[in-house]
């Protein structure tokens, strides 16, 4: 049996939601929830925000359309410390990968991030 991809991840990294308006979710969930506003990164021509309360991270970014309906979660983000043997793996397993490689953002935090992405079932 072949090794699932958890084991590649230490933990949940975030959640990821389009917002349809980013000025209005970041209030919402820092003045209404009380969320950290933990930082907001270029990304493009558009802005892409980190919301956190306890161990639970939101990535909410603007620019394309939000979907505007219950349980419109765009991705789960794990945390991996070993990228590439990650992207490896989910080859070796055949599993259906959006990119041709692993992309980065090297806007977002202090180094950048690198992932790829996973199609699921749903």
């Amino acid at each position: 049996m072949m090794r699932p991809m958890s084991d590649y991840a230490k933990d949940l990294q975030h959640s990821g939601m389009i917002a349809r308006d980013l000025d209005e979710t970041i209030d919402f969930y820092t003045n209404k929830l009380g969320f950290e506003l933990v930082g907001i990164y270029p990304n493009g021509e558009n802005r892409c925000a980190f919301l956190r309360l306890g161990h639970l991270t939101i990535e909410t970014w603007e620019g394309e359309p939000a979907p505007m309906r219950t349980g419109a979660i765009n991705h789960w983000a794990l945390d991996t410390p070993d990228i590439d043997a990650a992207y490896e793996h989910a080859l070796e397993m055949g599993l259906k990968i959006r990119e041709d490689s692993i992309q980065s953002i090297p806007t977002f935090w202090q180094r950048g991030i690198r992932y790829f992405n996973i199609i699921g079932p749903n």
